[in-house]
């Protein structure tokens, strides 16, 4: 029997103890990923980071992400900048670089799709 793994709220979850955030460029920022799901090539799971700025990337992976809480603004490699908050849904593909301002404690959902292996 395949059963469902359940969330019952993405919102207040604990999602486990924070850590410095490697790619970070304020000290002190943290984060946090709780991975929920995943199989070959796929998986989703919960994302959290403290104020501050760092960089970000996707090497061989499509990200979707969608805001549960907290707010960023999220600059591109061109310059060209949105913000998210909650109910934001958004994909970064393969390749994507871009830089992330946190204003205020951010949690994400995320689903990561890795590229096919050639």
């Amino acid at each position: 029997m395949v059963k469902a793994t359940v969330m019952t709220n993405a919102n207040t979850q604990d999602p486990g103890e924070h850590r410095p955030k490697p790619t970070s460029s304020t000290a002190g920022q943290t984060e946090v990923s709780l991975r929920l799901w995943g199989r070959e090539g796929l998986k989703t799971g919960i994302w959290e980071a403290t104020p501050g700025v760092s960089t970000s990337t996707r090497p061989g992976y499509d990200e979707i992400c969608q805001i549960l809480s907290g707010a960023a603004t999220i600059t591109e490699e061109d310059g060209t900048s949105f913000d998210v908050g909650p109910g934001s849904l958004f994909v970064t593909p393969a390749g994507w670089t871009g830089t992330w301002t946190i204003h205020e404690t951010l949690r994400k959902m995320w689903v990561v799709a890795d590229l096919p292996k050639v």
